[in-house]
């Protein structure tokens, strides 16, 4: 009977562990949103896709936002660039890694890539002086 305390006892010290250390990892994977720098190691190396982490950087000023649209079964990675709405260094990039121009939801203009459930799409938002790169992986 003392053997199976001691037992149990370590077994739940070494679950307990595990679930402590996995835990940031968790609660990531099962997060609504996020809104991250580049700074912010965990949150950009576990979020960010690799599109977005070699674009090239059109502004000082920049920040990173994950959405998990549960509804239609969609994540939305963004790329805000402040200070900036020249957007043809992005277009150039997109461009030499194979994305080509075309038209995606409502008529909107989108890059598409050789994944058919992923649409990039580059807006400019001119009253605040910004540029918005939306990646959208739907899963539907």
């Amino acid at each position: 009977m003392r053997n199976s305390l001691k037992m149990f006892g370590g077994v739940t010290i070494v679950v307990a562990v595990i679930l402590a250390c996995s835990w940031p990892w968790i609660k990531m994977e099962l997060a609504e949103s996020a809104h991250y720098s580049e700074q912010d190691k965990r949150e950009y190396d576990f979020y960010t896709p690799d599109v977005l982490k070699k674009m090239p950087r059109i502004s000082d000023r920049y920040a990173f936002d994950f959405t998990n649209i549960i509804g239609p079964a969609r994540h939305v990675y963004a790329l805000k660039f402040y200070d900036t709405s020249d957007t043809s260094k992005i277009e150039a990039y997109l461009a030499s890694i194979g994305y080509k121009q075309i038209k995606c939801d409502f008529e909107t203009m989108c890059w598409q890539g050789t994944d058919p459930q992923e649409s990039i799409y580059v807006n400019t938002m001119k009253g605040d002086d910004m540029v918005i790169v939306q990646i959208a992986y739907d899963f539907t």
